[in-house]
């Protein structure tokens, strides 16, 4: 299908994935004006909000086609949508603008290219790190690389397809335990916080950084993000020239966050790399003139990036499935209107149909004059929902 751009509002956007995030992308875009098709397979938070779906699978090339056929540019919110299923949109004559490329994507996709990426092509510092493809590479690895994290190369997200290790021995242990695939060994470092940063870049090259992120995690899943992080202007500057270099070396279309690490010295590395919206940044919908989901629309139309400027300080609370259960395990609903009594809380949920535990459910992004006045809220937010106390 013949486009130009940018795409006038009426015009039909691909999303691959139906998950929150693309339910929330779905939102922006029906407020610019633009008609979302999901390709999902199955019922899904994002085609509940969005005017045709295609129920299929990533790989599907009869639905992928299908896709191609109907819209002018094509996004992800998935992290693991195949790098090649961007490629195949992207083919021939009649291909697609695909933000992000299947190039870029399958970078990201990989944690021993991402990490070769940032620190080699990008010049950004990564933690010290070993590929580990053999056993025989277990036993080669340096002893100064411990403690560490085994990761997978590919696949985990949330905490999964990760062990923490004390010496080689134990990485042989968990690389066996991981099912031999290919891993990546990353020292353990110093951390005084993780922090995040989301940004964007437009079909005409113009780069756009939010303000950074601070998060905290329970179990390997993200649980509270403050915004603006509490860390020092030149460490937030730092952050997002590095994070503005990654895009940019990257050749990336539309939105990605980068995730790092500060260390105890106030110096900062990077982590990993997420190519698409991300958790972190769901408070920009209150916090910033232009959230990251309107600002997703904004690059794989053509319009021009919005103004990312925060007009207030958030702190957001994600809401797992286990806030239903009560103390004997019994599925109760969770008490909204106090939730909502409270000043400056903002209610997202996601529509999904059962609560499970582990389960994103939704956030509550409890907005104030500053960052004191959002975390006060939040704490009276989180004792509502039964919520550990944020900090």
């Amino acid at each position: 299908m013949k486009v130009t751009f940018p795409l006038a509002p009426g015009s039909k956007l691909g999303l691959l994935g139906g998950g929150q995030l693309g339910r929330m992308f779905a939102q922006s875009a029906a407020q610019l004006g633009y008609k979302v098709v999901v390709l999902e397979k199955g019922a899904c938070p994002a085609a509940d909000v969005s005017p045709e779906h295609i129920n299929a699978v990533y790989t599907d090339e009869a639905a992928l086609v299908e896709l191609k056929n109907q819209v002018g540019a094509v996004t992800t919110e998935f992290e693991n949508v195949p790098a090649r299923t961007l490629e195949l949109l992207a083919e021939g004559e009649d291909g697609v603008f695909t933000a992000p490329a299947g190039s870029s994507v399958a970078i990201a996709q990989d944690r021993l290219a991402e990490k070769t990426f940032l620190e080699s092509t990008a010049g950004v510092p990564v933690a010290p790190h070993a590929a580990v493809l053999s056993e025989a590479d277990c036993a080669a690895l340096d002893a100064s690389l411990f403690p560490a994290i085994l990761k997978t190369t590919r696949m985990g997200y949330d905490g999964k397809g990760q062990v923490t290790v004390m010496s080689a021995d134990d990485a042989l242990d968990a690389f066996k335990s991981l099912g031999g695939v290919p891993c990546i060994l990353e020292k353990r470092l110093d951390l005084a916080k993780e922090v995040s940063v989301i940004v964007a870049r437009g079909r005409n090259g113009d780069v756009r950084t939010f303000p950074v992120n601070e998060n905290y995690h329970r179990n390997g899943i993200l649980a509270v993000s403050i915004l603006p992080a509490r860390i020092d202007d030149v460490l937030a500057d730092t952050a997002r020239a590095y994070a503005a270099r990654i895009i940019e070396a990257l050749n990336y279309y539309g939105v990605l966050c980068i995730e790092f690490f500060v260390l105890k010295d106030n110096t900062i590395v990077a982590n990993e790399m997420a190519p698409r919206p991300h958790n972190s940044g769901h408070a920009t919908i209150e916090a910033c003139v232009t959230s990251q989901y309107e600002q997703q629309v904004r690059a794989m139309t053509g319009l021009p990036l919005g103004d990312t400027t925060p007009v207030c300080s958030t702190v957001m609370l994600n809401i797992l499935g286990d806030v239903w259960y009560d103390e004997n395990n019994a599925l109760v609903e969770p008490k909204w209107s106090d939730v909502l009594a409270i000043p400056g809380a903002k209610l997202h949920l996601y529509g999904k149909a059962e609560a499970r535990k582990a389960r994103k459910m939704g956030h509550v992004t409890v907005i104030g004059a500053s960052v004191e006045q959002a975390m006060s809220r939040a704490r009276e937010v989180a004792a509502v929902l039964g919520l550990p106390e944020p900090q």
